[in-house]
């Protein structure tokens, strides 16, 4: 090739690839993965979360049957409503992204908590109910070290359904769900709701602040 001929080639195909439309122009730069139609990756496949947002609302808990990761059978609304503070959040066990990181930041809330994890219910609810039985939901608890006032529940479909829905998190399917973390002080009191990526020292001080977890 002629000297100057390879910039004049580049030169070229730089100019093609900025006239080519948004989507077009993105994926022949070849440095950033294509948004979807949206114009904005899957929260759950985001690699830089959105920033943590609190707001405070009431939720009543349904009377649901469902099943806890020992096998039992249980009340939803008597397990939340234990007299304990609450720390609440939706996952799956085949989840390797959102439920991972929303995981381990529990697993660090009872570090945190150290002795007092006693009188905080920390409660994960699956929903994947068709795959996540109680076992796999025992294997995954033990995991991410979880103790005995962290507790998992399944049930079916339809349970676990209108448990995401009377909090707010349903999304239409697993691979479209959101992060949450609930934080509750009590029963009959509100509910603090988290949406993003809370930490655990987020977690802890909002338990301080309301009395609980001291």
């Amino acid at each position: 090739m002629r000297p100057g001929a390879l910039e004049r080639a580049l030169s070229v195909l730089l100019l093609v690839a900025c006239a080519l439309p948004g989507r077009a122009a993105l994926a022949f730069a070849g440095d950033k993965p294509v948004p979807d139609a949206a114009g904005a990756q899957p929260q759950h496949h985001q690699k830089h979360p959105s920033p943590t947002i609190r707001s405070q609302a009431s939720y009543p808990i349904p009377d649901l049957l469902m099943i806890r990761d020992d096998g039992r059978p249980v009340s939803l609304r008597q397990e939340l409503d234990d007299g304990d503070p609450v720390v609440l959040d939706f996952i799956y066990t085949t989840c390797t992204t959102v439920c991972s990181v929303s995981s381990q930041t529990f697993a660090q809330l009872q570090q945190l908590l150290g002795a007092r994890r006693r009188s905080v219910h920390l409660a994960s609810i699956s929903i994947d109910p068709e795959q996540d039985t109680p076992e796999h939901l025992a294997d995954y608890a033990k995991k991410f070290g979880a103790g005995p006032n962290w507790r998992h529940y399944t049930g079916s479909p339809q349970a676990s359904l209108q448990a995401q829905q009377a909090f707010g998190v349903y999304r239409g399917d697993k691979m479209s769900h959101n992060p949450v973390t609930l934080v509750r002080a009590g029963p009959g009191r509100d509910w603090i709701r988290f949406d993003g990526f809370a930490t655990a020292a987020q977690l802890l001080q909002e338990l301080r602040s309301k009395g609980a977890g001291r």
